[in-house]
This record gives structure tokens, C-alpha cells and sequence, in this order.
């Protein structure tokens, strides 16, 4: 029997062989281009065929990056983005080849792909892995059936894999052109020797959404009528094993940059979504907060978007009023045109959409226009300098007035003194954040607070409230 000295190196040995075939993977399908475009004749035709051989309901051809399976094409139930986790991907990509389920009601594996088989309302599922040709998994061929079905032959699952190897090579072809249609640089490239790198890496960031190094820390806001917690604000944080608990502002940019904040926003959505059903579950009147996300500019050029946050609700069983999408004004400028149009699905799946650091920009009224926004939040540059003059304040005022106009609701950012809280509380701002009340906490710290009476905050030592506060 080999030691455990023998067998360390071949795990290590194996997780690298993973990782590296994981880059090349997601490396393939970037150059492709495969990810958040418009369906294509060629493999709408794939499907079609698929679903007649199999004498299927449904069929459905995606491929999938870090962390959601892009359904290039579907037939006979519409399909578009669901996460990763838990797919009928990861069961063919942990099997190395196509898997067959032929009764939901008897072979369902524990954390089998539940939200794709409600979603098709199927019975029965057989699919096949899409691989390049060097043999790496990109994404599944998949037919289901409303009714169980026995005696799949082989034969049929070849037929199943022949299919997919022809999107296999439709995919390969789209490679190729595109490669032979530009010069840019390749997708992957090497350190140079002696050059000092940035820290973190994408393979940082990817390692540490792999270990599950990630966590959501909230921040309450409050009705300024009473204190009392009407939502919470998600703030993602790494909590790094040497170098401690580090702030977004660490590592958001590199994300960014990489293209990892797609998979790290999908996380991170995924994870507000599953605690707000656990404080559903915890009291029932939690189901009056709001738990709001930020959102990034790259997230919001993604047109299936909507439809991946419709499958997270879904997946989670929390209720869409209940989530919160914030975006910055220059997360929106980009692409205005696909903006709108993801706003709008956004806004119709019924989640409250939230303009943040509303003051900031250069034409944020025009945005207003534009765009389905719920609610404004005013920065906290300029809460921070209200009891500083007279400008200020007056723009904070201005932005309330704004709102209330428009029929949208206002949150204050930033407020620190209680002197603060009483100018936006005499102006009619009706809700607030900021140190005063609660720094961002873990989910666990916030549960505690969330078991106040009436979840409402108590009174700083020092603050004097009942007084009204003088407007310059």
C-alpha cells in the first residue's frame, strides 16, 4: 500500500493537471467568442436534430466558463444562462463522458442538476460532453423528455456524442476564422523573466473562488424614522489564509481587468440569494428586507444577465422584491444600448434596481430618463461635506427632491455623525447607511442584529436626536 508521502505528489500532480486544463478551456472559449452571443444557425439545427432522434420534448447545446453554462441553442422550451454549480455539465465534465437519467424519480443524484430539470420539466435527461479537439470538455449536448425512458442503447449515446463532436467542430471552424481574421495578441501569455507581477493573479483570484475564500459581509440601512433595518447592502471581501481579511478595493480591480469579476459577481449573487432565504427561514418578517448587490460594468454587457439572475431566485427560492441590483453610472455608459435592454429584463423579473454614487457623474439626470432605476443613493462625498457649507447640502437636498418627484425611493450613504443624520432626516430622506448605525458584518453578526425587537437599532451613547437640525 503506497504512503501517504507517495500519494500527496500525484494529488498535487492531478489538481495541476485540472487547473491547467480548466485555463485552457475557458482560454478556448474566450478566443471563440462563444460566450454572451447570438444564437447561431449551425447549432439550432444540432438541437433540432438531437431532440428528433431522442424523440425528446427539449434540447439544449451549452457551454459553460467559471461559474454559469451558456446555452448557445435551444429547442422546444427556451433556455439562456444557469450557474454552473450543480449542472448537467459538471455531472458529464466529473464523468469524462455522457450521462444518462432515465427517471428524475429514481436516479436523481442528491446534488443533481434540479434547476435545469424544473426549468424543462423533465422526466428524463441524457447528454453528451463537447470537446475540442484535444479532447477537453467545453460544454453539453443535452436532450430531456417529460416521461421516464428505459433500455437507452449505446448506439444512442453515440449518436448523442456524434452530435456534439459536430458542434465540436462548428466551434473549431468559428476558432479558426476568427484567428485567421486578426492579429491580436493570444489570450494566454507568459511571465517574463525577472518582471515583478501584480498581486492577485487571475490564477490568484481563480484559486481563492475555488477554495471558497470569498465572503459576503452586509451593511443594514435604516428607516432615519425610527432605526429600525429596511435592507441590507452586500459588500464582498477575501478572506485571504496568509494575508488576511482584504477590501475590494484590493483585489475588485484586477478582477476586473481579467475578466474574473464575471464569475466572482456570480458568486456573489448566488451567495446573497441563498442567505436571504436563510433568514427568510429564520423569521418570517425578514421577507420585508432588501439585500442589495453590486454590480460591474462586465456584468452588465452580458445579455443573458437577466436570465441568469432568474435562475439563481430560482435555485434559492427567494423572492425577486427581495433583491437589490446596484450600478454605477459608469458601469452603465459602455454599452448604453445593451444596458437598457438588460435593465428592462432586469426590471420585469421584478428586483429593485438601485443607481449608486448618484451625484457623481455628468449626466446621471439623463440616465434617469433612460433607464427603470428604483431608487437613488446619494454619495457619501456628499453627505460627508453637508456640515460643511452650504453647496453640499444643497446638492443632497436637491437629489431628495429629485426622487421624490420621480417617485423613487433614496438612500444616504456615508453617515457618520449624528449631526448628519438629523439634516437628511429633516429633509425627508427616509432611509440610511453608514457607520453611525452599523459597519459592514459577516452574515452571521448580522443575523444577531436582525433579532433586535422589531429589528430596530438602539441609540449611540452621545447622540442627541430629539433636537431639529438647523438648514443652512
Amino acid at each position: 500500500m503506497p504512503s501517504a508521502g507517495v500519494l500527496m505528489p500525484a494529488i498535487e500532480l492531478e489538481m495541476k493537471r485540472a487547473e491547467s486544463q480548466e485555463e485552457d478551456r475557458l482560454s478556448i472559449l474566450k478566443n471563440a467568442g462563444i460566450l454572451d452571443s447570438e444564437r447561431e444557425p449551425c447549432y439550432d439545427l444540432i438541437t433540432r436534430m438531437a431532440a428528433e432522434h431522442f424523440h425528446a420534448d427539449a434540447a439544449g447545446l451549452g457551454f459553460a466558463d467559471e461559474s454559469r453554462v451558456w446555452i448557445k441553442s435551444s429547442w422546444g422550451q427556451h433556455l439562456r444562462e444557469l450557474p454552473k454549480e450543480h449542472s448537467i455539465f459538471e455531472m458529464v465534465l466529473a464523468k469524462n463522458g455522457p450521462i444518462v437519467i432515465p427517471d428524475i424519480s429514481c436516479h436523481m443524484p442528491a446534488d443533481g442538476p434540479a434547476l435545469m430539470l424544473k426549468i424543462a420539466e423533465a422526466a428524463f435527461v441524457a447528454s453528451a460532453p463537447v470537446r475540442c479537439r484535444t479532447g477537453v470538455i467545453l460544454g453539453v449536448l443535452t436532450v430531456f423528455a417529460r416521461q421516464p425512458r428505459q433500455g437507452l442503447s449505446i448506439d444512442d449515446l453515440r449518436v448523442l456524442e456524434d452530435m456534439a463532436q459536430m458542434a465540436a467542430n462548428q466551434l473549431e471552424l468559428g476558432c479558426l476564422r476568427k484567428s485567421h481574421a486578426t492579429t491580436s495578441k493570444p489570450f494566454r501569455t507568459r511571465r517574463k523573466r525577472g518582471k515583478i507581477c501584480e498581486w492577485p493573479t487571475p490564477a490568484d483570484l481563480r484559486q481563492a473562488l475555488d477554495r471558497r475564500e470569498f465572503v459576503l459581509f452586509y451593511q443594514p440601512e435604516v428607516d432615519l424614522s425610527n432605526r429600525r433595518i429596511v435592507g441590507l447592502e452586500a459588500l464582498i471581501r477575501w478572506q485571504h489564509p496568509e494575508r488576511g481579511l482584504i477590501p475590494p478595493a484590493k483585489f475588485i480591480p484586477q478582477a476586473e481587468t481579467s475578466g474574473m469579476i464575471l464569475p466572482i459577481g456570480d458568486w456573489g449573487l448566488a451567495e446573497a440569494c441563498r442567505q436571504i432565504q436563510i433568514w427568510n427561514a429564520a423569521d418570517r418578517a425578514n421577507k420585508s428586507l432588501r439585500v442589495s448587490v453590486n454590480l460591474s460594468a462586465r456584468q452588465f454587457a452580458r445579455q443573458g444577465l437577466a436570465d441568469h439572475v432568474e435562475s439563481l431566485l430560482l435555485a434559492s427560492g427567494a423572492s425577486s422584491c427581495q433583491l437589490g441590483l446596484e450600478m454605477t453610472e459608469s458601469s452603465l455608459t459602455p454599452n448604453m444600448g445593451t444596458a437598457k435592454q438588460v435593465l428592462t429584463c432586469l426590471r420585469s423579473l421584478g428586483v429593485a434596481l438601485l443607481m449608486d454614487d448618484f451625484g457623481t457623474g455628468y449626466s446621471s439626470l439623463n440616465q434617469l430618463h433612460a433607464f427603470p432605476f428604483d431608487v437613488l443613493k446619494i454619495d457619501r462625498s456628499f453627505v460627508s461635506r453637508m456640515t460643511e457649507g452650504r453647496q453640499a447640502l444643497q446638492i443632497v437636498r436637491t437629489i431628495i427632491e429629485l426622487a421624490r418627484v420621480l417617485r423613487m425611493e433614496v438612500v444616504a450613504e456615508g453617515i457618520e455623525t449624528a449631526e448628519q443624520y438629523r439634516l437628511l432626516r429633516d429633509m425627508g430622506c427616509r432611509i440610511g447607511q453608514g457607520y453611525l448605525f452599523a459597519r459592514p458584518m459577516t452574515a452571521q453578526a448580522t443575523t444577531e442584529l436582525l433579532r433586535r425587537p422589531g429589528r430596530i437599532l438602539a441609540e449611540k451613547s452621545g447622540e442627541v436626536l430629539n433636537q431639529p437640525a438647523v438648514l443652512v
